[in-house]
C-alpha cells in the first residue's frame, strides 16, 4: 500500500480529517474483504478493500458497505462513522473506504468469552440478538435505502446466486452441493416482510464495548434489502458449525458457558419484534448453502495464493460439513 498516495487522497477527500499516514497494518481474523488499521501517529482509522482476485462481479462492493453504514448512522443501530469512499483503483489498487476505528472486542472464541463468566456471556448474547432485531426493525425507505436491493424474489435469487458462486469456485467434486441446491430450489417458501439484511451477522462481526454492549456492527459486505430471517438463520448455522469444528476454523464463541441456546436465540429474536416464519428449515438450509459457497470461494483463492494472512490452510474442510448441516435442516424443517 502506497501510504503517501493514500494520505494525499484522504487529505483531499476529507480536509481536516485525513492526515499524513505513517502506518498500516492488516487486522487479522477476516477471511474475505481485507481490513487495515491506518494511522498518522496520533489518530487511527480503518480501511476496507476487496480481497485479492477471483470474486463475483456483484461481490465485495465497497460502495454498498459504505452506503449502508452511512444510512444507519443515527438510527440506534450501532455502526462506525464513515469518512470517505474511493472508487479509483489507482490509489491503492482497488476500491476502498475509510471509517471510524471503534473501540470494542469482536469475540471469536469461547476461550475469550469464558473468563467473563456465564452471566456476562448471556448478557452479550442477548444483546447480540436484540441488536439484530433492531436492525430488522429499521424501515429501509426512511433511511434512504429503498433501492438498496430487490426484495421480490429474494430467496429464489439467493439460491441461484450461491449456486453460481459454488460453480465458479469449483475445484473438487461435492455431490451434496447438487442435492442441497435441488432441495432448496424446490422448497422456496413465501418471504417475510422485507428489511435490511446484514448478510453475515455473528458475534465476531460485532464489536462489544467494556459494558458488554454492541459498539458497532462491522463487515457489511453482503448487506442488501431482502428477507431478514436469513440473518437469524445464518447466526444459528454458525452456532451449529462451531460445535463441529471448535475454534480453529470458525468462531466457537457460541459454545461458551452462558451463551444462548438455539431455541433461546429464536425466542429472544421473536420477543423483540423479529419475524417468526414457518419452514425455518429452509432458511437454515439456505444459510448453510451460502456459507459453503463462501468457504469454497475462499478455499479456491487460497489454493491459488490469493489470500492474505494466516488461517486459510484448513478452510476447505468446512464445505462438506456445511452442506450436511443444510441437508439435515431441510429434511427436518426445524
Amino acid at each position: 500500500m502506497d501510504l503517501k498516495r493514500l494520505a494525499d487522497w484522504f487529505s483531499a477527500a476529507r480536509p481536516g480529517v485525513g492526515g499524513r499516514l505513517l502506518s498500516a497494518r492488516l487486522i487479522p481474523g477476516g477471511k474475505s474483504n481485507l481490513t487495515y488499521e491506518v494511522g498518522d501517529g496520533e489518530r487511527s482509522w480503518v480501511l476496507r478493500r476487496p480481497p485479492l482476485g477471483h470474486i463475483l462481479d456483484t461481490a465485495h462492493d465497497m460502495g454498498r458497505e459504505y452506503r449502508v453504514m452511512s444510512a444507519l448512522a443515527g438510527t440506534g443501530v450501532p455502526v462506525p462513522a464513515t469518512y470517505a469512499l474511493c472508487t479509483d483503483d489507482s490509489v491503492i489498487g482497488a476500491p476502498f473506504y475509510i471509517m471510524e476505528k471503534v473501540e470494542g472486542t469482536p469475540f471469536r472464541n469461547a476461550a475469550d468469552l469464558a473468563p467473563l463468566g456465564p452471566e456476562r456471556v448471556r448478557t452479550i448474547s442477548l444483546r447480540l440478538v436484540d441488536t439484530l432485531a433492531a436492525l430488522h426493525d429499521v424501515d429501509p425507505a426512511t433511511v434512504g435505502l429503498a433501492d438498496f436491493g430487490r426484495a421480490d424474489g429474494f430467496l429464489d435469487r439467493q439460491v441461484r446466486r450461491w449456486s453460481a458462486q459454488l460453480e465458479a469456485s469449483r475445484s473438487r467434486d461435492l455431490p451434496a452441493a447438487g442435492e442441497l441446491r435441488g432441495l432448496l430450489a424446490s422448497q422456496v417458501p413465501a418471504q417475510s416482510a422485507p428489511g435490511i439484511v446484514h448478510g453475515d451477522y455473528r458475534l465476531d462481526n460485532v464489536l462489544v464495548d467494556r459494558n458488554d454492549r454492541p459498539a458497532a456492527i462491522i463487515d457489511w459486505e453482503m448487506a442488501t434489502i431482502g428477507d431478514p430471517v436469513t440473518d437469524l438463520a445464518l447466526l444459528i448455522v454458525y452456532q451449529r458449525l462451531s460445535r463441529l469444528t471448535g475454534g480453529d476454523l470458525v468462531s466457537d464463541a457460541a459454545s461458551a458457558p452462558g451463551y444462548l441456546t438455539e431455541d433461546e436465540v429464536r425466542n429472544r429474536y421473536r420477543s423483540r419484534g423479529g419475524r417468526d416464519p414457518a419452514h425455518f428449515g429452509f432458511y437454515l438450509g439456505l444459510a448453510a448453502y451460502k456459507l459453503a459457497a463462501i468457504v469454497e470461494g475462499i478455499h479456491y483463492r487460497h489454493l491459488r495464493g490469493r489470500t492474505v494472512g494466516a488461517g486459510f490452510d484448513g478452510i476447505g474442510a468446512l464445505t462438506e460439513p456445511l452442506l450436511e448441516i443444510g441437508l439435515a435442516s431441510l429434511k427436518k424443517d426445524d
